[in-house]
């Protein structure tokens, strides 16, 4: 049950907000960076009635911007929060914490939700997320970031420790005060930790609070191996065993358990699919008009970032780019039932590629504290009785 999808034309038009700098062309900023971009987009209707329905607001992450995105119902539209961070790429985040992994860090935020009514306008925030701090880790291509059962090195206060994707060393990691990283898995074919992006690692799905399935670009052990068979070198690993659970797929991202099914991206074809953990079987659930990264479900729907393909990006027999001049950019909503797109947000400036895209159920109007305003210089949080 494959569906095109596209905006609805009901659309309604957001205010202009400054983007800040945004990077063309690939994920490191020029040595000059380039005047700010004012930022755009437009929403269908149905999409704000999505959140409002869901009682939920969307983070969205774009390396290719430096920026992370806060998307919340306000009235009949959309207000967006732009916050600016060194390539931002993977988010884990619950009702008390965010994980952000960036180009050299990952960033911990923690949510204070008593002083969250008082920013201004008072009574309309839920939510606050604060940086409390940061781990260098250098550039080892962090991609996706989950919060997973401790047993490990560094474990949180809620008894969860945070894995992450190195798709520089082609393992999965986690973190020690000692270290950069640690490796904790890798694919059986990788023979050695190397930074070679061997196999262009991307994705991590957990179960039942364990990692469970990898996405790859490829299955080579040579340094950017999985670019030559880009159009059909994709997998999906399942983490206990090292087995493949299916292959041949076009550039996978995002794995996902939700409600006892396996789903990912096939984003060289712009696809939503349904996978047969136990047999590989595949179902193309929707194809969608953009590069497909970044995923995020809730009961029958699923949150889906689409990416243009930059005009340097070498996608050569990916069957995406056939379409490359029609491509948006923007998260789309798809009925996982009927494949149908039932709502769409879309970005028209500034921001041309989505990395991540997750809900905050049960959180509105969330407010993030960035580094670019005095805000985190006047305001503390102290504990109680001191």
């Amino acid at each position: 049950m494959a569906s095109e999808s596209s905006a609805s034309p009901r659309v309604r038009t957001a205010s202009p907000a400054s983007a800040g700098e945004a990077a063309e062309g690939g994920p490191r900023p020029p040595q000059q960076p380039p005047a700010p971009v004012e930022f755009h987009y437009t929403q269908t209707d149905s999409f704000v009635a999505l959140l409002r329905e869901l009682n939920a607001s969307l983070l969205v992450s774009t390396y290719q911007a430096n920026k992370l995105l806060a998307v919340r119902a306000s009235g009949p539209g959309l207000s967006t929060l732009v916050r600016t961070f060194d390539k931002p790429m993977g988010l884990a985040v619950d009702a008390r914490r965010l994980a952000i992994g960036t180009r050299k860090e990952i960033w911990f935020l923690r949510n204070a939700p008593d002083i969250a009514p008082r920013i201004e306008p008072a009574g309309l925030h839920d939510a606050c997320y604060l940086p409390r701090s940061s781990h260098v880790t250098g550039d080892i291509g962090i991609h996706e970031v989950a919060w997973v059962e401790s047993g490990g090195q560094e474990t949180g206060e809620f008894g969860q420790e945070l894995w992450f994707v190195s798709t520089r060393f082609s393992c999965l990691c986690t973190l020690s005060p000692d270290y950069s990283f640690v490796p904790r898995w890798r694919p059986p074919f990788i023979s050695v930790i190397a930074a070679e992006d061997r196999c262009h690692l991307n994705g991590l799905a957990v179960v039942d609070n364990e990692p469970r399935y990898a996405t790859a670009l490829g299955t080579t052990d040579i340094a950017g191996g999985w670019r030559a068979d880009k159009p059909h070198g994709g997998c999906i690993i399942d983490i206990p065993s090292g087995e493949f659970v299916t292959r041949g797929l076009s550039m996978p991202h995002s794995p996902r358990w939700h409600d006892g099914r396996l789903w990912v991206l096939e984003s060289g074809i712009g696809g939503l699919v349904l996978v047969d953990h136990s047999i590989g079987r595949r179902e193309t659930v929707a194809q969608l008009p953009g590069f497909t990264r970044g995923l995020a479900l809730a009961g029958h729907y699923a949150f889906i970032g689409l990416s243009k393909i930059r005009a340097t990006s070498a996608m050569d027999g990916v069957p995406l780019a056939e379409r490359r001049d029609q491509l948006q950019c923007g998260v789309a909503v798809v009925d996982v039932r009927s494949g149908e797109s039932i709502g769409f947000l879309e970005f028209q400036t500034a921001v041309e590629e989505i990395f991540d895209v997750q809900i905050l159920p049960g959180i509105r109007f969330p407010e993030v504290v960035g580094f670019q305003k005095e805000s985190l210089l006047h305001t503390f949080i102290i504990p109680p009785g001191s």
